[in-house]
């Protein structure tokens, strides 16, 4: 990787901060859905999903304070949208690992960033879209009959949500310095979330159930989302998306030791070849230069040519 020297501070150096704060996002991730399965039986799914995204809405609105005039009329859009698909993302997730081992859910989710880290990349190689439609196959066992058809469709949308959101992401990362975004997003996440299931559970709540919610918002979605907001600004979306490539395999182990879901041969390989299509999609998927926009008033950095990481200046 060439290094390029970005306000005293190196490419590399962004790169792997970057990419060890997606890292740990994967995992926090990981746990808090595995954590999360033992409230299905309490509020089902979509009220697990609910839960977390309401006190995750709370925690953010405290933290990060947004003020208005903190924000231009298309960053607090994007913010608004972006909340949005953070909403479907959790909420379609979640109906999906209900419905399918924890390992099968998230790869088929995987297809959303591998489809940004593809589509923002060069080169344009056909082979590792291939190559992940190939693990797909492997995981979901179609030939079985066993897959639950609501499950995969569930989890293809929360893919399409993903895609949204990383880019989305990127783009409130750059336009909102810190994490007052996130202040903004969250609250209509738990908004949008709270219309979809939120009467149907809020008669089944007891403050165990609250506490045990407020736990897990805390590790999904508030640290995960700070976490990856700030990574995109270290990292190109291609990269970022590339990384993501270890959800999977991280869903399997986190799956296996957790929730003793034991896949079989099959699934082992499409996840292998899912996270191998990723790492070749990483190699090939560096984004085309492109000219730096000029900052705004309110952003505490701008995008750089796509071939180096974002300023790595940005107040975290």
């Amino acid at each position: 990787m060439p290094v390029t020297s970005t306000g005293g501070m190196t490419t590399t150096t962004g790169t792997r901060t970057g990419a060890s704060m997606a890292i740990t996002s994967i995992l926090c991730v990981q746990l808090g859905l595995a954590a999360s399965v033992g409230l299905f039986d309490s509020v089902g799914p979509e009220g697990a999903a609910w839960l977390r995204l309401a006190w995750a809405g709370v925690l953010l609105l405290v933290i990060a304070r947004p003020r208005p005039s903190a924000f231009s009329r298309r960053g607090l859009v994007a913010c608004v949208a972006l909340g949005v698909v953070t909403a479907g993302v959790t909420m379609l997730f979640m109906a999906a690992v209900s419905r399918l081992p924890l390992g099968t859910a998230s790869a088929l989710e995987f297809l959303g960033p591998l489809g940004v880290a593809i589509a923002r990349g060069t080169g344009g190689r056909k082979v590792w879209p291939a190559l992940a439609a190939v693990g797909v196959l492997l995981l979901t066992e179609p030939w079985h009959g066993g897959a639950d058809l609501v499950g995969v469709a569930c989890a293809l949308g929360a893919a399409c949500c993903w895609a949204a959101y990383i880019l989305l992401t990127q783009y409130v990362g750059d336009e909102v310095s810190g994490i007052r975004g996130l202040g903004v997003s969250m609250p209509v996440a738990a908004l949008v979330a709270t219309a979809v299931a939120g009467p149907s559970v809020i008669g089944e709540l007891t403050w165990d159930l609250l506490l045990i919610g407020l736990g897990l918002a805390i590790l999904l979605p508030v640290v995960p989302f700070m976490l990856e907001l700030l990574a995109l600004r270290r990292l190109t979306t291609a990269a970022f998306g590339t990384l993501m490539a270890l959800e999977p395999a991280f869903a399997l182990v986190i799956g296996l030791v957790a929730l003793h879901q034991v896949p079989g041969p099959a699934p082992v390989v499409g996840v292998l070849f899912v996270v191998i299509a990723g790492i070749g999609a990483e190699r090939t998927g560096a984004r085309h230069p492109a000219a730096a926009r000029e900052p705004a008033a309110d952003r505490t950095c701008a995008r750089e040519p796509a071939t180096t990481v974002e300023n790595t200046q940005i107040a975290s």
